[in-house]
């Protein structure tokens, strides 16, 4: 069973990367597609796992505010803040009569889901359309997306082989009881380390101390996100968000360290770069 389900894993790895890469590198409407599908698809995911604790998100609201999140951000259309409030009127409102078991928890999560996936999804958005489309410099936005990917995809293998044969001191065992400190200071090693060789590959444009930056960035807040998506996971009482992926769980269980290191990334893009 378990050479099966590692079987799996490495056939839809092998199937999934290139397309990531390509999507990544193309930007444009291929990007924002694609990132879109993981917003939606991880929401959805997410109102399954609230619905163990008693909530019922709102599903169609909480695609619509992830839609225009997401397009706002490639296309600047509305002040975020505004529609914030905006949207928090109409989900009270809406939910003056649904009369679906507690209104806190209803609202509660869907919000939740909207600014932990809307939000961070449309960093994604924001990293790759950070360049200006002139010339070679739009592509640069790309070889930044493409090294988060390959930077997280390190530090989680690491962290796995790593932990697997050092682990000795659990991590977060109320969380995630398989993970360990060695686990995540390989994992932290090899996500900078990853930095540093694709700043000779396709990072060159980019500066020494944001290259250490991202590597640290990536190795621990891509690692927190895990940890966070698996706290959710716990609390649902479930092991994955779904059984989309063979042999990887859901949507949001493959994209939670990404979604989570995007804002904190465009950030640094936007304040230090």
């Amino acid at each position: 069973m378990a050479f099966e389900n590692t079987a799996k894993r490495v056939f839809v790895s092998i199937a999934a990367i290139p397309l990531i890469l390509i999507v990544s590198y193309l930007g444009s409407f291929f990007f924002f597609s694609f990132v879109l599908a993981i917003a939606l698809i991880s929401y959805y995911e997410f109102a399954n796992l609230a619905k163990h604790k008693g909530a019922n998100t709102n599903l169609w609201i909480g695609f619509a505010a992830l839609i225009f999140l997401l397009i706002n951000q490639f296309n600047y259309i509305f002040e975020t803040y505004s529609f914030l409030l905006f949207l928090m009127i109409v989900l009270s409102l809406i939910e003056l009569f649904r009369n679906k078991n507690s209104a806190i928890l209803n609202i509660g999560a869907t919000l939740l889901g909207i600014f932990y996936i809307g939000l961070f999804a449309s960093s994604l958005i924001g990293i790759r359309e950070f360049y200006p489309a002139i010339g070679d410099l739009y592509t640069r936005g790309g070889y930044i997306i493409i090294s988060i990917f390959i930077s997280i995809w390190i530090c989680d293998s690491a962290a796995f082989f790593g932990g697997t044969s050092l682990g000795k001191h659990k991590l977060f065992p109320r969380v995630s009881p398989n993970k360990s400190w060695e686990g995540a200071i390989f994992g932290f090693i090899f996500a900078v380390i990853s930095m540093i060789l694709l700043k000779f590959v396709i990072l060159e444009f980019l500066s020494w101390s944001t290259i250490i930056a991202f590597g640290i960035i990536v190795g621990t807040v891509g690692q927190v996100g895990d940890l966070i998506e698996s706290l959710i996971k716990r609390d649902a009482g479930v092991k994955d968000s779904s059984a989309l992926i063979p042999g990887h769980g859901g949507i949001f269980d493959r994209f939670d360290s990404i979604l989570f290191t995007a804002p904190v990334i465009l950030l640094y893009l936007k304040y230090f770069l």
